[in-house]
């Protein structure tokens, strides 16, 4: 083999490395891509389907910082976030779909409209935009914990089936 054909190897060998590693840079940040249909939520297990009310959390413990997590409510992912020992890390990134059209907001800056139907029943819809009667995120983290107490549980939502499936495991 002469030195180009060495070269040409390994590279290969070091791009295919890359590949079986699933490598990800330490500097990753982002929403990250969701297998519609095929990945779950990671509170629920519940499959994450509604491109309009999926939310992602990238952050985790010391050394696992850039984990994406991915769930199928904003909700599932301010109550899953809540146990996490990390939870107050500033560079944890919250990540929630545009109700709308599916796009990506950070949740920390995005407004809450309470009623659209999400798949787990806490019913906020986020939207890059405020609007009349929207929450902020902090005011969006109370409704939820309302929720999850069952002062707004919504009849037929999905949630307080979820809600007694947890109690039961615990």
């Amino acid at each position: 083999m002469n030195t180009m054909e060495n070269r040409q190897m390994l590279t290969r060998i070091l791009t295919l490395l890359l590949l079986l590693t699933g490598c990800s840079s330490p500097d990753e940040t982002g929403p990250g891509k969701i297998r519609w249909d095929q990945e779950v939520c990671e509170r629920c297990a519940m499959a994450i389907s509604d491109r309009n009310f999926a939310a992602q959390i990238r952050g985790g413990p010391a050394g696992e910082r850039t984990r994406l997590y991915k769930f199928d409510d904003i909700g599932c992912a301010v109550v899953w976030l809540e146990k996490q020992v990390w939870k107050e890390d500033p560079r944890t990134e919250i990540w929630v779909a545009d109700y709308r059209n599916g796009n990506w907001l950070d949740a920390r800056k995005a407004w809450f409209l309470p009623g659209p139907h999400s798949p787990m029943g806490y019913n906020l819809g986020a939207s890059a935009e405020r609007q009349k009667d929207a929450l902020d995120f902090d005011a969006a983290r109370e409704h939820i914990w309302k929720v999850e107490r069952g002062e707004h549980a919504m009849q037929g939502s999905g949630h307080e089936h979820h809600h007694d499936m947890e109690a039961a495991i615990q």
